[in-house]
């Protein structure tokens, strides 16, 4: 699931479950280049560093993150969770159109596992 995002898509969701473990120097950095969209050279020379030291600086905050994401799997349970919700919703509307039974069963199964893994 998240091997298939856009890589500042996975960095940003990677900063909102991990972002406070970094040092204010690395979130400053990272929001910057992640969130607010700056050029490693904007950011670098806002911060009056090198380059290549925010290039450094990012790569080492995302791999940090990633480590974290290894360890933890916060956000691959939050994407499960999500993905789970959205099928019980589409269920749901399915159901109020055709009232089939099929889409209440698959609700319930679905509902079922969300409660399991919290």
């Amino acid at each position: 699931m998240a091997s298939d995002m856009e890589p500042k898509v996975k960095q940003a969701y990677l900063y909102d479950f991990y972002g406070e473990l970094l040092n204010e120097h690395q979130r400053r950095i990272f929001e910057a280049f992640v969130f607010d969209d700056l050029s490693l050279g904007e950011i670098a020379e806002d911060q009056d560093i090198s380059r290549q030291a925010v290039h450094d600086l990012v790569k080492r905050s995302t791999k940090k993150l990633e480590e974290y994401e290894n360890k933890l799997h916060l956000m691959e349970r939050f994407l499960e969770l999500r993905e789970k919700a959205v099928s019980i919703q589409q269920c749901a509307e399915a159901y109020e159109k055709s009232r089939e039974e099929q889409f209440l069963a698959k609700i319930k199964e679905l509902s079922g596992e969300i409660i399991k893994e919290l």
